[in-house]
């Protein structure tokens, strides 16, 4: 493996200056936006002084205790909101859509919603933390993505000589643009978990992706050893947000073993002049056909199966969305199967499937809301044709050096 990043000359010295200028600076920002945003979570309150009161009215809110034991409720108004937790018989016991909310003012001129009106200090204390938390989480977000970000400028700096220039700015750009994102649109809180976990979960799941993407278009074999990694990632996202059971489940039972067996299969299909590189092939017609096929059949039934299952999760509030991106979500299980399959056997047509599966994903992304892992497929659809373009040269380079051995 050390012989793999020792392919191009030293990188330019200016060049380098500027790369470790960058990775200590975005560590320094990352420290200072923690620090900050830490600090301001736990401020002092100061004095709170009782304004008045307010009607609320209860947002639309589906509480299922068959799953959990307590229910979270939204209330708003134009002043504010406000979220109750109720037990199943205090929310049986409701019986009207609006509440009376009193409101406590801060020193700091921010406003304090709460049920009831003789406020405790711990009561205040903690609201005002989480109001707190709830402003600084692009300050949080900022410095998780720049934490990414500089693990990404340090992979370039470390094994820059295995990168050419293109393949740095395509990572870096990508990377710089989740960050941006990430600011831009930060995650709610789903299932008990904060926001700010979500968006570190996909910023590292985009940094994952795109470097494991970029290996294999370069035919690397250690693409694989990334691949674990992002799949480690993405079954923790699913099961956090509680969606994408068919993706989930095809991680867990295709794509982890497939990826152990065929890092051996490409490490035995090294290249006879570039042992770095993997001698990669392309499918004949009849087998594209047998692929298609067994994808829509994989995708009707699956997408049934799992639509029929009642799985609880307040990532989604509409039922026919939900039963939509479960199909799409489906679908793209298994042209995800056949892109692994694809992979494991070198075929050039895994850089199609990318296509199909990237536009898949984007679509799931954007009914969603998760626009953060938008840059993630931007990274897939431009990566994907640098890959396809490497591979189809390779193929038609070694078009006289049959390798009919795909095992």
């Amino acid at each position: 493996m050390i012989a793999f990043f020792r392919r191009n000359k030293e990188p330019n010295k200016k060049v380098r200056i500027v790369e470790i200028g960058a990775l200590c600076a975005l560590v320094i920002a990352s420290i200072i936006a923690y620090v900050f945003g830490t600090i301001e979570v736990n401020s002092d309150v100061g004095r709170v002084t009782y304004i008045g009161e307010t009607t609320m009215m209860m947002d639309e809110t589906e509480c299922d205790f068959e799953e959990y034991s307590v229910c979270e409720v939204s209330y708003s108004s134009d002043e504010g909101s406000l979220t109750i937790t109720y037990t199943e018989d205090e929310y049986t016991a409701l019986d009207k859509e609006s509440i009376t909310a009193y409101i406590y003012e801060t020193e700091d001129g921010r406003s304090l919603y709460f049920d009831h009106q003789d406020v405790l200090d711990n009561e205040i204390k903690t609201s005002y933390s989480e109001m707190m938390a709830d402003e600084m989480m692009s300050v949080f977000n900022f410095a998780n993505a720049s934490i990414i970000l500089a693990i990404s400028v340090a992979v370039m700096l470390g094994f820059g000589k295995q990168f050419s220039t293109y393949e740095k700015c395509w990572f870096l750009s990508i990377m710089v643009l989740a960050t941006i994102f990430s600011v831009l649109f930060p995650e709610e809180s789903a299932n008990g978990v904060n926001g700010i976990i979500i968006m570190w979960l996909y910023l590292l799941d985009t940094f994952l992706n795109i470097l494991c993407e970029l290996l294999i278009s370069k035919q690397s074999r250690y693409n694989f050893l990334v691949s674990v990694l992002v799949e480690i990632t993405e079954i923790a996202i699913s099961i956090v947000l509680m969606y994408r059971f068919a993706t989930l489940a095809t991680t867990l039972f295709f794509w982890l073993p497939i990826d152990i067996i065929s890092f051996v299969n490409w490490s035995r299909h090294k290249d006879t002049d570039e042992d770095e590189l993997t001698i990669v092939r392309r499918l004949k017609g009849w087998q594209e056909v047998l692929v298609i096929a067994l994808i829509v059949i994989w995708t009707f039934a699956v997408g049934y199966l799992i639509s029929g299952l009642d799985i609880a999760t307040d990532f989604y509030n509409d039922q026919s969305l939900e039963t939509a991106i479960i199909y799409i979500d489906a679908c793209a299980s298994a042209v995800g199967i056949a892109n692994g399959l694809f992979i494991f056997f070198r075929f050039r047509e895994q850089w199609i499937a990318w296509y199909i599966c990237s536009a898949l994903e984007a679509i799931i992304n954007i009914l969603s809301g998760q626009y953060v892992l938008l840059i993630l497929k931007l990274g897939y659809f431009t990566n994907t044709t640098y890959g396809y373009i490497k591979w189809t040269k390779y193929i038609k380079e070694h078009k006289e050096e049959k390798k009919l051995s795909i095992f």
